[in-house]
């Protein structure tokens, strides 16, 4: 899923993004609530109409966005008081509030209120963050079966995923993710990865977490990753994925190819004729802009430039699940594991920031 926190993918119209073959995009409840605000969007007639977008639109629950970006934020078990990063305004947000934001945004689907906490973290912590997460798990369940929300696109009822947690401890990641089960989604995500742990930390919380979950429900990565990790997080079962990667990179020039990264501001390719990526149907290379030119346009902060490298690298990565659904398919999928792995040695690609 692409990233389109502030209700737009960046740089990207709603017509590429169709046209690049994405299917449903992230927006974010918070920064969607802290502004335009609730009442603006509701009264475009949902996120949706708001942002010109006919697919489908996930929604992120805002527990995250609070505890990496909120001033001064208090947790107890009515939700969260904090305040917020724009303008430091006193601002509340509980497991009610962001299914009654996400409801007034019409996302597709919604996530539940959780808290994520740090890494590194106590295992009292975590284990007493991960009960308050069920709780509030619990009462988000009973909010919908109340309302009713309904998803904005018409495409009927909106949908809601309960979120893993449980930091870096097994046990906990299993007791989390049995409770949400219980208590019963329309799908699971795995949270509280890639907020600065290890990348095998990152893959443990995923191997400690999936097995639990129904294997007939989405199971979903939280803020991952790179080629590399997304490849391996589909060996453990994970169905999908959202990051701020191939889109924060290209602002810096970097972009993805079959064999790793490429950073276009480096001097070697100032007289390069080649497109980024030779076969790539992306606009940037099926348009014969060469890897000369998008350096030139960069190293200017030219606009087309950073919209070139965005495009490609979107690209990129929905071209890339694509091949590894038919690769699963097919039964060839071990061997597109070892190709991308062969293309991406370690430390070839840059880390993702924790940004979700």
């Amino acid at each position: 899923m692409p990233v389109g926190t502030q209700g737009t993918v960046k740089s990207v119209s709603p017509d590429e993004l169709r046209g690049l073959g994405s299917r449903i995009i992230l927006g974010n409840t918070y920064h969607l609530f802290v502004r335009p605000g609730t009442e603006v969007i509701r009264d475009f007639g949902g996120l949706h109409a708001f942002m010109n977008w006919n697919r489908a639109i996930l929604t992120d629950s805002g527990g995250f966005q609070v505890w990496s970006l909120a001033k001064l934020r208090k947790i107890s078990e009515e939700g969260v008081h904090f305040q917020n990063h724009l303008d430091g305004a006193p601002t509340f947000i509980g497991p009610e509030t962001s299914m009654e934001i996400q409801a007034a945004l019409g996302s597709d689907i919604a996530m539940l209120f959780d808290e994520c906490p740090p890494y590194p973290c106590e295992r009292d912590y975590a284990e007493k963050s991960g009960e308050l997460t069920l709780r509030w798990a619990l009462r988000c369940k009973e909010w919908v079966a109340k309302n009713e929300p309904q998803a904005g696109g018409g495409t009927g009822r909106q949908l809601h995923f309960g979120i893993v947690q449980g930091s870096t401890f097994p046990d906990l990641r299993e007791r989390s993710a049995r409770g949400l089960v219980e208590i019963g989604f329309d799908g699971y995500a795995v949270g509280g990865v890639s907020v600065g742990e290890p990348e095998q930390e990152m893959l443990a919380a995923v191997e400690r977490s999936v097995p639990f979950l129904p294997e007939d429900k989405p199971r979903y990565a939280m803020g991952l990753g790179t080629p590399p990790q997304m490849i391996e997080m589909v060996a453990r079962g994970v169905d999908m994925f959202d990051c701020v990667l191939p889109t924060r990179v290209a602002r810096n020039g970097m972009v993805y190819t079959g064999g790793g990264t490429l950073n276009l501001k480096n001097e070697k390719f100032t007289r390069d004729k080649s497109p980024i990526e030779e076969g790539c149907e992306c606009p940037a290379c099926a348009g014969g802009f060469s890897r000369g030119y998008i350096r030139h346009l960069v190293k200017s902060s030219e606009i087309l430039g950073l919209r070139l490298t965005t495009l490609h690298n979107l690209h990129f990565y929905l071209n890339l699940l694509a091949r590894t659904r038919i690769a699963l398919e097919e039964g060839s999928f071990e061997a597109l594991r070892s190709s991308i792995h062969h293309g991406y040695g370690a430390g070839d690609s840059p880390g993702d920031e924790g940004d979700r």
